[in-house]
């Protein structure tokens, strides 16, 4: 008869000794609002509004960081209603948020959906790829989707990652 909520909503940056200098708090549902309303807080395996508030909302459920061009930066895939969010966190005490990123195609019908028409669905692994260490020279991310059961590889646009 009563409603809690538990993490999985946010990211949180901890000091070496274990003290939270950050907490990214509501921002992730803020965010998706904004960006993708009529599917806010949308389940990985439908099409749909607000199925998710009850639970753990967008469900942050993997990050890596990299550095790029002397700035770190974090990557967090949204399990449910999917995507990626950067940040940069070179401040760790005041990130910067940079992008959201989702390529899901939330038009399709269901069957469509089902059939893996929708585009990537369920971010579950992600792996930064220095540019070093990159086939064309230029950072990288890997994202591993648990739904979809796909991988997609996104370049990293260099110029648009850089801080004010």
């Amino acid at each position: 008869s009563e409603l809690y909520a538990y993490g999985a909503r946010s990211f949180s940056i901890w000091s070496e000794d274990g003290k939270r200098v950050f907490d990214s708090g509501s921002e992730f549902e803020r965010i998706t609002a904004s960006l993708i309303p009529d599917n806010f807080n949308g389940q990985n395996d439908e099409n749909s509004f607000d199925n998710r508030s009850d639970d753990k909302g967008p469900e942050p459920e993997a990050v890596t960081v990299g550095i790029i061009n002397g700035q770190t930066f974090a990557f967090i895939g949204l399990e449910r209603v999917g995507g990626l969010m950067v940040y940069n966190v070179t401040n760790p005490q005041n990130p910067q948020f940079v992008q959201y990123l989702n390529n899901r195609d939330f038009s399709v019908s269901q069957e469509d959906l089902e059939a893996g028409m929708a585009g990537d669905l369920g971010p579950e692994g992600l792996a930064f790829i220095a540019a070093d260490d990159s086939p064309n020279g230029k950072p990288m991310l890997a994202v591993g989707n648990e739904v979809s059961g796909t991988t997609t590889l996104f370049g990293i646009d260099v110029i648009e990652l850089t801080a004010e």
